[in-house]
């Protein structure tokens, strides 16, 4: 019962978070209901041991950390957690619209290493940031989500296109611009916009600007004939974020305790919020603003970054190596790479195998086959940044990058539980 409450409780979060802005609102708002206090970054910290609080940056990225009472952080470390908010998508370009063959249709661009063939015959919908003039003059920044099925992708029919199912490369350009109806020349998606903030309670005078994204309206669900699998959008990585948070806010709190979800990890993380930006180690300066117990703590400290790992499809099992091929359902993965694309060494995979074992869980390992490329992940963005022991860890999943991803309903529940022991441990 306790992994249905909690995937349960995944699938909410995972609807209510069509976008990173709308995934750190969500996460703000439960850290908040769990008694974490915010502590925007312009203004004074007042901390004390035995703290529980957060703070965001862009709306899009989040840090949240609890503090020990028994011990100094420069004594024990951070045990700290890290994962990306952000997934491949298609982003809505500033000035969207267009009109064909009487059609309005939105200009959009890829966002990151989507898989693109799925997208076409979605019910799609629009969510995301607008930024605008409030009444009073001043800028003001809201969210947006249109929740019903507003556009569509149509795919070209079969008998136009013979060689579809042989060999079709997808135009971004032309192909991918979604149609939202027989709307007349005059529409505009800011006025609409307007409509919908007002709609909302916020009162826009004009709107300035906007970061908004498509996304597919089918709701995540659990399937399988023993309902084995979660099958939702943007499970890389937001899947590694309910993971992590869940694991914080049931941590005892006598370790120090760190969470970081970055955006832009799909892009390469060099923003002012991302894993390659100084947003963490900003924090712990703040948090150790003397350098000589901020070099004592660093030690002492480790970071698992959590993000999805590719599991052997049945369909594709050459394209794993035979003895580093993850299934889904069978524990969460140690990623590792011979040319650091993942931070993992020896000494932390131990640490990490011990604290599943310790759990009861199973673990998986991870290699990428010698004849293919390797992804990364914020893991080696952070060690370089931080100097911090790293592992790279995740669960196991298929269709990475597309419009709907796959996942074993357990593998996460597993994952919570091993960080939630690694939260609470207090030696390394």
């Amino acid at each position: 019962m306790e992994q249905e409450a909690f995937n349960r409780e995944l699938l909410d979060f995972l609807a209510a978070s069509p976008t990173p802005f709308h995934a750190v609102g969500e996460m703000a708002r439960r850290l908040t209901d769990a008694g974490f206090e915010r502590r925007p970054e312009a203004e004074p910290w007042e901390l004390r041991p035995g703290g529980r609080y957060f703070t965001t940056r862009n709306d899009s990225s989040v840090i949240a950390w609890t503090l020990p009472t028994g011990t100094s952080l420069p004594a024990s470390g951070l045990r700290m957690v890290g994962a990306h908010t952000d997934s491949p998508c298609l982003k809505l370009k500033p000035q969207p619209e267009t009109h064909r063959e009487g059609y309005l249709q939105l200009g959009v661009e890829v966002y990151g290493g989507a898989l693109l063939n799925p997208w076409f015959d979605r019910d799609l919908s629009i969510a995301g940031r607008v930024s605008y003039l409030d009444r009073g003059g001043a800028i003001a920044h809201g969210l947006v989500d249109f929740k019903e099925p507003v556009a569509v992708i149509p795919s070209l029919a079969i008998h136009l296109d013979r060689d579809a199912n042989e060999s079709r490369s997808i135009n971004q350009q032309t192909y991918l611009p979604p149609v939202l109806g027989r709307q007349g020349e005059d529409f505009d998606l800011k006025t609409l916009l307007r409509q919908r903030l007002e709609e909302a309670g916020a009162g826009a005078a004009e709107i300035l600007d906007h970061e908004l994204v498509l996304y597919d309206t089918q709701p995540p669900a659990l399937l399988g004939l023993e309902r084995e699998f979660i099958a939702s959008a943007r499970l890389d990585n937001l899947l590694s974020c309910f993971a992590g948070m869940r694991a914080l806010l049931e941590a005892s709190g006598d370790a120090g305790a760190l969470l970081v979800c970055n955006d832009h990890e799909e892009v390469g993380s060099t923003t002012a919020s991302g894993a390659r930006g100084p947003m963490l180690n900003q924090m712990l300066e703040r948090l150790l603003p003397d350098p000589e117990e901020r070099n004592r703590a660093l030690p002492r400290s480790m970071l698992i970054s959590a993000d999805n790992a590719h599991g052997v499809h049945p369909n594709f099992a050459d394209r794993h190596d035979e003895n580093h091929g993850p299934l889904l359902n069978r524990g969460p993965v140690i990623k590792m790479n011979a040319n650091q694309r993942y931070a993992t060494n020896s000494e932390t995979a131990a640490i990490f195998r011990r604290l599943a074992a310790d759990e009861g869980v199973a673990v998986q390992t991870f290699v990428v086959r010698s004849d293919m490329a390797c992804g990364s992940t914020i893991g080696p963005l952070t060690a370089a940044e931080t100097g911090v022991r790293t592992v790279d860890v995740g669960v196991p999943q298929w269709a990475m990058h597309s419009v709907r991803e796959l996942a074993g309903a357990t593998d996460t529940f597993n994952l919570s539980r091993v960080l939630r022991r690694f939260f609470d441990t207090a030696a390394l």
